[in-house]
């Protein structure tokens, strides 16, 4: 089999799966892995809820985005991950796609479970730095730690800054507020 064929069959393999699961579930292409990720459980979309509810407050002029597919670069098929949270401003994302280019998003988020720690923590750190996205907010609930990652050059991000999960991370421009991890 040559490489051509090779991508192909990653990426028919992803649709296939794709086109197969039953609601809630998700497929990521992460590094030339597929990766199933079952639905979430309560106490991750209370995070979940409670990170958008602070850009809300905070950031009325960004649109919060949960369950929207980005297309990132790296590998021969690329990345297609799906963050739980997204931010970028509003119409960002207005058309019929599945996974979009993820130009002008300014932070993704990721809340760590059992069956997505590993990726959240390796693959998907290298794959949104690779894609330029200015700031990585990962929660990780295993470690009880809230970590915003910025300034992405490479694979890797330069600044990492780490609080405990009921502490205060202190967003930078252009984001501009701090947010509260007291409630997750």
């Amino acid at each position: 089999m040559n490489k051509r064929n090779a991508v192909a069959s990653v990426e028919e393999a992803f649709d296939a799966i794709d086109a197969s699961l039953p609601e809630g579930w998700r497929v990521e292409l992460i590094e030339g892995e597929i990766h199933v990720v079952p639905p979430a459980n309560g106490e991750h979309e209370e995070i979940v809820s409670e990170i958008t509810g602070q850009f809300r407050d905070h950031r009325k002029d960004l649109a919060r985005y949960t369950g929207i597919g980005l297309r990132l670069p790296g590998g021969s098929s690329g990345n297609r991950v799906i963050p739980d949270v997204a931010i970028a401003p509003k119409g960002s994302f207005a058309d019929d796609q599945e996974f979009h280019a993820p130009t002008g998003v300014l932070l993704v988020a990721e809340i760590t479970s059992r069956s997505t720690g590993d990726s959240d923590r390796k693959g998907k750190l290298r794959g949104y730095a690779r894609a330029g996205i200015p700031h990585y907010l990962l929660i990780d609930r295993e470690a009880d730690t809230a970590t915003l990652f910025s300034e992405p050059e490479g694979e890797a991000y330069v600044r990492r800054v780490s609080v405990k999960l009921s502490g205060k991370l202190e967003l930078p421009e252009p984001l501009g507020f701090v947010l509260d991890t007291g409630e997750f």
